[in-house]
């Protein structure tokens, strides 16, 4: 393990300070990150989504903006927009919320659809335009969203061109009893995200970035990827299978998984770790399947399972 796979690790261990139990999201948010992806994290109100965002952006030290999604939030509060300034005679660029290397959108789920559908751009070319005129984002760019279960009150369905933006997305959950007793003991005296100390640095996360993109797979693997997705669109109960932009996310997010094992190479157990979270926000499935009470990580289960493993090892030898 390099020192620079190192200090990815040292935010693992940093962040976990202020999420007692939640090592695997930890560690699959961390990847997202690597993987210059953007993290969506759903779930029901008050099992630390915010906090788990809030905690990765002290860590990681990056210059961070923070956004709730209400009704009444307009899309120039995240992109910006021009001001008229009359001593100058000139129209000048107010920078909005997006302008950031970490951006923190609560329950964007919530606000409307003219609002969501500004983060696209965004989220996918690193730059917002504004009166015609386009602004670049600072490097690294992240987004981490959060957003409640649909069906709560005040909120409403993410296009399905918006949540395949997101590289993964992921579900907390309730912690069990002992991780509870643990974080009332840690939050009764004071706050744990007081206490955490920063690690990174943007140029040195961009320096991960670039390392994460050179680890190595092999065709095989490639295939086995490409085998998966393909998977998803033929399915007999899915309306809508995994894009290609869902495809290179699930290659992405396999280098990033292998750069924290600290291996320079991907094997197919880094692919079938993040395949369910790479790929359940992005598949659409019909009216068969509601029909027959199945969901989609029962179908990708079923994918995961019935697709062969291609066995790589013997030729890392010469390639890694």
């Amino acid at each position: 393990m390099n020192h620079h796979s190192q200090l990815a690790h040292q935010v693992i261990e940093e962040v976990q300070k202020a999420m007692i139990g939640k090592q695997d999201c930890i560690e699959k948010v961390m990847m997202a990150i690597l993987s210059s992806g953007h993290i969506l994290l759903e779930d029901i109100p008050g099992v630390g989504k915010t906090t788990m965002a809030l905690a990765f952006s002290k860590v990681l030290n990056l210059r961070e903006k923070r956004l709730t999604f209400t009704p009444d939030v307009l899309p120039a509060d995240l992109t910006g927009f021009t001001m008229y300034r009359k001593e100058t005679n000139k129209f000048y660029y107010q920078p909005g919320a997006v302008m950031c290397n970490l951006f923190l959108g609560d329950e964007i789920n919530r606000t409307s659809p003219k609002t969501q559908s500004a983060l696209l751009e965004v989220m996918e070319e690193g730059q917002v335009s504004v009166d015609g005129t386009t602004h670049a984002l600072p490097k690294p760019f992240i987004v981490i969203a959060t957003q409640n279960p649909t069906g709560s009150a005040g909120t409403q369905l993410l296009p399905q061109s918006q949540l395949d933006r997101f590289a993964i997305c992921l579900s907390l959950g309730y912690p069990d009893m002992e991780e509870e007793i643990a974080i009332l003991k840690g939050r009764v005296a004071r706050n744990p995200l007081e206490t955490l100390q920063p690690i990174l640095e943007a140029s040195q996360l961009l320096l991960l970035q670039e390392e994460c993109r050179h680890i190595f797979i092999h065709d095989r693997i490639y295939q086995y990827i490409c085998n998966l997705v393909q998977a998803t669109r033929i399915h007999p109960m899915v309306e809508l299978g995994i894009s290609p932009r869902g495809t290179l996310a699930l290659a992405r997010m396999a280098q990033a998984g292998a750069y924290l094992s600290g291996r320079n190479y991907v094997t197919p157990e880094d692919v079938q770790r993040i395949f369910q979270d790479v790929c359940l926000h992005r598949l659409c499935l019909n009216a068969k399947a509601r029909i027959s009470h199945v969901d989609s990580r029962c179908v990708l289960e079923e994918i995961s399972k019935s697709t062969p493993i291609p066995s790589v090892r013997k030729h890392y030898k010469g390639d890694s």
